[in-house]
């Protein structure tokens, strides 16, 4: 694969975010990742519902493996990216990392593999030719 530009969503740590101390908690980091995947697969034109409707499948998490650097804390501006690392015919993984963008801190790194499945027997299911190519872009 040729080398890419990562995919950059910008978010802000809210109160809902974060534990008592004002840090954010480690399953908010789950969601700030899914977050950023689906606003990428949007930015390629890829909407979930509609990949479910029109093709009958469904991407699911199969694996994630979390690092854990430094903490994000209440009212940080973060930016969490998506860069694609290898596709598969029914499945495709990718890296994420959370930083902050005011002192380039590189917070958390994620290695997570997305499943194509089909949506109505939760078998893998290979993907759209479309949407084979659409995500190996360059």
């Amino acid at each position: 694969m040729s080398p890419r530009t990562p995919f950059i969503w910008p978010l802000r740590v809210y109160w809902e975010d974060t534990d008592a101390g004002g840090v954010v908690y480690h399953a908010s980091y789950v969601r700030f990742f899914e977050r950023a995947r689906t606003e990428w697969l949007r930015a390629l034109g890829i909407e979930q519902a509609k990949l479910r409707e029109a093709h009958g499948v469904i991407f699911v998490v199969h694996s994630m493996d979390l690092r854990f650097n430094k903490p994000a804390r209440l009212d940080d501006l973060l930016e969490a990216s998506v860069l694609v690392h290898e596709v598969r015919s029914a499945s495709f993984k990718v890296t994420q990392s959370l930083r902050r963008p005011s002192d380039e801190a590189n917070l958390v790194s994620a290695s997570v593999r997305i499943a194509c499945i089909d949506a109505d027997r939760w078998k893998p299911h290979p993907m759209p030719e479309f949407l084979l190519q659409e995500i190996s872009k360059p």
